[in-house]
């Protein structure tokens, strides 16, 4: 039977790479679907108002600096002017840890000193993270460095390209032409590389995660009643 790929754990991170339109939004939330999020927070930086993201059922949209206090997932949506606050936010959120952290866009955070804490300390802290970028070759190199999974989607731009071959094996990165939604998936751990097809659709996305939460909200009412 051949290997079939595996999703991060609960401290691991993932780098979602792709041009806009290429998928990696409905990916990155497709993996956010499977995650722990009812068993530690997930805070997404919605930087471009993404509306899968705004879409995800009973999501808290907070603003910045909000320090979430039980399990869940919370949607920040950080002003351009905003910068010194999402510093400070970032900081308190590695001193909180067991947080999970999805940034879509990661190189809205640049080289931000909290952020490549987080990055490069993440794992000890148990902070899990799930970074989008359209262009790799803008961003800190520390969110390839740090990543155990890559997940490849279309480029158009060869500066992209070649930042994203320095950290992927194998000539398909650079020579092979993806059908459209497909992606190239890397496990560094394994050193293997998959292409995948399109993730389920935004509908079953988001039935799945709705789902989830329901199923919680009626586990604590009969863990309430019992108490």
């Amino acid at each position: 039977m051949p290997e079939l790929p595996r999703l991060p754990n609960n401290s691991q991170r993932l780098a979602v790479i792709g041009r806009t339109g290429s998928g990696k939004t409905q990916f990155a939330v497709w993996t956010l679907s499977r995650r722990n999020f009812l068993k530690m927070p997930w805070v997404i930086f919605n930087f471009k108002g993404d509306e899968l993201i705004d879409s995800i059922p009973y999501a808290d949209h907070v603003e910045v600096g909000h320090m979430p206090q039980r399990v869940g997932i919370y949607v920040v949506h950080p002003l351009p002017g905003e910068r010194d606050r999402m510093t400070a936010y970032l900081w308190s959120l590695w001193q909180r840890q067991n947080v999970g952290l999805l940034v879509d866009e990661g190189y809205m955070l640049g080289d931000d000193d909290a952020f490549l804490a987080i990055l490069t300390q993440g794992r000890s802290r148990r902070i899990p993270c799930i970074v989008l970028t359209q262009r790799p070759a803008w961003i800190s190199r520390f969110v390839f460095t740090e990543s155990q999974f890559y997940a490849v989607f279309s480029l158009t731009d060869k500066r992209d390209v070649k930042t994203v071959a320095q950290f992927i094996p194998g000539e398909e990165i650079e020579t092979a032409v993806l059908p459209e939604f497909h992606s190239w998936y890397y496990d560094v751990g394994r050193n293997r590389l998959w292409q995948l097809r399109p993730v389920p659709s935004e509908e079953e996305i988001l039935g799945s995660i709705r789902q989830q939460f329901e199923a919680h909200f009626e586990s604590e009412k009969i863990r309430v009643k019992k108490v």
